[in-house]
């Protein structure tokens, strides 16, 4: 569990692109994941 301040674990998630993201790529920047289920998009 993490607590306020903790520093986020390193992760990969897949983008809107199908590229692969790793957060320690964007260390030093502010980073907002947005889950959106694919079922309710079209396509």
């Amino acid at each position: 569990m993490l607590n306020v301040g903790d520093e986020a674990p390193d992760f990969e998630v897949t983008d809107h692109r199908g590229r692969t993201v790793a957060l320690h790529d964007l260390r030093g920047r502010k980073v907002v994941l947005w889950f959106y289920p694919k079922a309710d998009t079209p396509g």
